[in-house]
């Protein structure tokens, strides 16, 4: 593997080395707490929940899109690595519970860039527990050429990490047992970090990360926001000043303090790509997920024809490809990627 530094302190740097997931392989674990309270908020405890592999033409036609992608960084002089293949149906036990791998797909959420540091964070989905192992080699090698690689503290993600009863959409399923939290709950803004508190990262979790980076730095702590999973699908940074937000969740009155100055794309409408029958991981606000190649280029799905208007109505330039199951399989092209290095230097914004 060719050797390269990790540097990251934002979402809208010059890319220069990036992992983008892999589709195959992808699997929905059996039912367990976890899956049922983060995963599963919004259906009723006597649902059914599906299981076991992905239908085959998803995962084939996402190889594809994941492919053109590649490609497609590749020709922007973008360094491209992709997680190992690993065996995702392999079953795997901790002194308290057993599980099996969910997928490779989203390298976004395991795992937090920022400036040197990789940080494999504590995730809440048991299914998920060992994610990053496909991505070891790449670390590995990584901080051979100076990168802090730094894994927090397993949670032992018991039954009463979760609340099991009125779980919805709008009621937070992840309690205060200890640190947990998705690197997708987190967006990078040199030094001021946005943290969303929902079901997939709890309070905790942010005061864990604040203590990690030190006072040199800021967590600022989103609540009441958006209870479900992630905060790529309701803020995307775009340049410094420049932000793009969902309506349906945020609004001028909750805006986030440091935001209150910024100019803001609020986003169009998503067109509904749909998804595979029975299979929905994301709602139609995947269409916002897009990536930042540098400040005025972003790679953003081929169908969201009114977001392409808007940001190109602000001098951004836009590269349109397709991800044809980012709903079926919950990641669009900013969950899909995770960049190692980008061509800056550590600034505060605001």
């Amino acid at each position: 593997m060719k050797d390269f530094e990790v540097c990251s302190w934002n979402e809208w740097d010059p890319l220069e080395t990036v992992i983008v997931g892999r589709a195959t392989g992808a699997r929905l674990p059996n039912e367990d707490p976890s899956l049922r309270a983060i995963n599963y908020a919004g259906m009723k405890n006597t649902d059914p929940i599906p299981s076991g592999p992905y239908p085959t033409h998803v995962i084939e036609e996402s190889e594809e899109d994941l492919s053109a992608l590649c490609a497609a960084l590749k020709g922007l002089g973008v360094t491209v690595l992709r997680p190992d293949p690993i065996d995702l149906s392999a079953e795997y036990a901790t002194r308290h519970w057993r599980s099996s791998g969910y997928y490779s797909y989203c390298p976004r959420d395991s795992v937090l860039v920022h400036g040197n540091k990789i940080i494999e964070c504590p995730m809440p989905l048991r299914a998920r527990y060992f994610e990053t192992e496909s991505m070891k080699s790449t670390f590995l090698n990584a901080m051979k050429q100076g990168a802090a690689w730094i894994s927090a503290p397993k949670p032992l993600l018991l039954d009463e990490s979760y609340r099991t009863q009125n779980i919805s959409k709008d009621n937070l399923t992840l309690l205060e047992s200890e640190p947990c939290f998705d690197a997708a709950n987190v967006l990078r803004c040199g030094r001021d970090l946005f943290y969303l508190v929902s079901n997939s990262g709890n309070r905790l979790g942010a005061h864990w990360l604040q203590n990690l980076l030190g006072h040199e730095f800021q967590v600022h702590v989103l609540e009441k926001i958006y209870s479900y999973m992630h905060i790529d699908s309701t803020i995307s940074f775009l340049r410094p000043g420049l932000v793009l937000l969902n309506p349906s969740r945020l609004r001028p009155d909750n805006l986030p303090a440091p935001l209150k100055n910024w100019d803001v794309i609020w986003c169009p409408e998503p067109i509904d790509i749909g998804h595979a029958k029975g299979y929905c991981n994301a709602s139609t606000w995947i269409g916002m997920n897009l990536l930042m190649v540098r400040p005025d280029l972003a790679i953003v799905e081929k169908s969201q024809g009114p977001l392409i208007r808007a940001l190109e109505q602000k001098g951004i330039e836009v590269l349109p490809l397709s991800l044809r199951h980012a709903r079926t399989l919950g990641g669009s092209f900013h969950c899909v990627t995770l960049d190692l290095k980008r061509k800056g230097v550590l600034d505060s914004y605001f």
